[in-house]
């Protein structure tokens, strides 16, 4: 009898100190995520922010901006941007937490600690401090996974949220709707030989969720431009990759003689990169932009792709290469805005006082010491949970972590290619992943120090 009361009140006090623990999570972790823009005083800003913001003032389309996420933006406008910035804190915790609990790793303390790790090491608070797209980028690997893998241990609403979280950070941005189709594709491939891990329901709710986005972003196109039309700028971003690896100008030297293109009396004088072609002040401006190289842009990527495959092989392979070393945090943040600056200024007047009072503005943003931290952290993480899902592939049957440390090696390995490949390789395209690697590295070795063992549920449905 007295060893039951005992018992009881133990259960009790433990009780009482998980829920105190999840309180101080749920209220700890949001603002730890929101600390950069604390600081800052003002919602982060990056050099492509302004384009998003335009879409719902300007009702047309342009080149690599999705209408979808310029309606969020456009949600938020009102609270100074802050309701944004709630929403992707309160979005990453939810991820977080529901991938520990799928885990069987679901104590408030694990979170907490998963969580400030997180903080101190990767480009996690500067992702979700800033109004961009890449914090999605992410959020939707993992809500891919535990839609595909764990669907069977989330609830209906669960399974809802999770399906619109991913749906709507495909619709966002193009790449990370190229890493959520190989990832499902991959999970196609594997099903015959993972039947008691993956579902085939599971796989039709994530490849179901996909074509949601495609969707969803082409309603919002055809709601801001009265065209069922997707994103446009595919050709002339990778035309700027084409064009910094050489293959432009070597195009044109071959061709200009039999074929009259606009760009044949600056073949010998082009830029040296893609962004200085596309975003400085080139003959890209002079010859009209998107609107007047479009049509020619996308007549020399495509037949360059036929004319030159093994430099076009070479050139992808590199810059996958070099995108998966390049993670450092802050790109676009720490240097002069001024497109989203005048996007700002034209339309929502009433925001340029605080904007303009924020520290990003008053130059105080240098990424040279906190990239001393996160860049190591990053590519440490990337090399050793390859390792670990190669271990877990040859020790078998795959466990819980092995297939999460699988999923996310391929949607770093996947992001970094599509980036690479269509417009080279870039800081802030690795860092928007490298952290999911850092988050699973730390969950193994929660499970090594505490001795657990990966749960290898055998009872999900064929």
């Amino acid at each position: 009898m007295g060893e039951n009361h005992i018992s009881t009140q133990a259960l009790r006090a433990r009780t009482a100190a998980d829920a105190r623990s999840a309180w101080i999570a749920a209220i700890a972790i949001p603002l730890m995520l929101l600390a950069p823009a604390l600081w800052n005083g003002y919602p982060l800003l990056q050099w492509d922010t302004g384009g998003y913001l335009a879409r719902w003032y300007e009702g047309y389309l342009v080149p690599s901006r999705s209408t979808t996420f310029g309606l969020y933006l456009h949600f938020g406008e009102d609270s100074s941007f802050w309701i944004n910035l709630g929403i992707q804190a309160v979005a990453t915790l939810w991820i977080l937490q529901l991938t520990l609990r799928v885990l069987g790793m679901s104590q408030p303390l694990r979170l907490l600690s998963i969580s400030l790790a997180l903080g101190l090491t990767t480009s996690l608070p500067w992702l979700a401090s800033t109004l961009f797209t890449d914090i999605f980028a992410g959020l939707a690997v993992l809500a891919l996974f535990i839609l595909v893998v764990h669907g069977k241990r989330t609830s209906i609403p669960e399974k809802c949220l999770l399906c619109g979280l991913a749906a709507f950070s495909a619709a966002s941005h193009s790449a990370t709707l190229g890493v959520l189709l190989g990832l499902c594709c991959i999970g196609w491939i594997a099903r015959p030989f993972l039947r008691e891990r993956i579902s085939i329901a599971g796989l039709t709710q994530g490849s179901l969720t996909i074509v949601a986005g495609a969707v969803l972003l082409l309603s919002t196109n055809y709601a801001f431009s009265g065209k069922v039309a997707w994103t446009p700028g595919g050709y002339g971003v990778a035309f700027g990759r084409m064009l910094q690896d050489g293959i432009v100008a070597q195009y044109l030297r071959d061709h200009c003689p039999t074929q009259s293109f606009r760009l044949c009396p600056y073949r010998d004088r082009l830029p040296a990169t893609a962004d200085q072609f596309l975003w400085g002040s080139s003959m890209f401006n002079t010859l009209g932009r998107f609107q007047g190289l479009n049509d020619e842009m996308s007549h020399i990527v495509l037949h360059s792709l036929t004319e030159y495959p093994a430099w076009q092989a070479e050139a992808a392979l590199t810059g996958t290469v070099q995108q998966l070393i390049q993670v450092g945090s802050g790109e676009g943040i720490g240097v002069w805005l001024g497109h989203t600056y005048g996007i700002i200024e034209r339309f929502l007047p009433a925001q340029v006082k605080p904007m303009r009072a924020a520290q990003q503005q008053r130059w105080r943003f240098d990424f040279t010491a906190i990239n001393r931290i996160h860049i190591p952290v990053a590519l440490a993480s990337i090399f050793l949970v390859a390792i670990l899902f190669g271990h877990g592939v040859l020790r078998r049957p795959f466990d819980d972590v092995t297939l999460l440390a699988g999923a996310v090696t391929f949607a770093i390995l996947g992001n970094a290619f599509i980036c690479a490949a269509i417009s080279g390789p870039h800081d802030r395209y690795g860092a928007r992943m490298a952290w999911l690697a850092t988050m699973v590295m730390l969950i193994a070795a929660i499970r090594l120090v505490t001795g657990e063992t990966a749960s290898r549920d055998r009872s999900l449905p064929a």
